[in-house]
């Protein structure tokens, strides 16, 4: 089996590039949506986050919001929260990759790939890129979104130029999604894979 992690920062694109590989069908294990259901209402964590991190769960669900704004931009902060979540992200991985056993490839998104050293457990490392101003552009245009938040979730990320330098493949999201596509059934091809119809 062939683990092959994608990566990028935020608003490179992560989201379109793993659905093309999900129609390919790979099996497609992601990060964030993991935890985003551990922190939903009856999620595992909520308890836990609650408790350390007090006023930030409402309705028996985390609020991503304020706990976003209680943690970004405190290092210290930041790293209890993710003392939290990561071990019990590394399980649901562990469970995905059980249960999927039999399939030649595994697909992982995961943002922080290079900035928390798991790189060295993939066989492959696909980076998602894109021009910053389309980034920016991409990023403020989501619901919720500001300068300031943008600005401090860039800064925890590595730049987009190192984790190019460091992929084995680079996905240009800039063009249109024929263009997207047609790199990624490349990718498949090189690897072996059977590119999505």
């Amino acid at each position: 089996m062939r683990k092959i992690a994608l990566t990028g920062s935020i608003g490179m694109g992560k989201s379109t590039v793993a659905q093309m590989f999900v129609k390919a069908g790979i099996p497609l294990f992601d990060a964030d949506a993991e935890v985003r259901a551990m922190q939903n209402r009856g999620g595992e964590l909520v308890d836990e986050i609650g408790a350390r991190f007090p006023g930030t769960v409402h309705d028996g669900a985390v609020d991503r919001d304020i706990l976003g704004a209680r943690v970004l931009g405190d290092r210290d902060e930041l790293a209890a929260l993710e003392l939290i979540v990561h071990p019990r992200v590394v399980q649901r991985r562990d469970r995905f990759i059980a249960a999927n056993a039999d399939a030649p490839a595994l697909l992982f998104d995961i943002p922080l790939l290079f900035e928390t050293g798991a790189e060295k457990n993939f066989d492959t490392v696909i980076v998602v890129s894109a021009p910053s101003e389309m980034q920016r552009a991409r990023v403020l245009a989501r619901q919720g979104m500001t300068p300031a938040k943008f600005e401090s979730i860039l800064s925890r990320q590595m730049p987009d130029s190192v984790k190019k330098e460091r992929a084995d493949f680079v996905i240009d999201t800039s063009g249109s999604l024929e263009a997207t596509q047609q790199q990624v059934n490349a990718i498949l091809s090189c690897l072996g894979l059977t590119a999505a119809r």
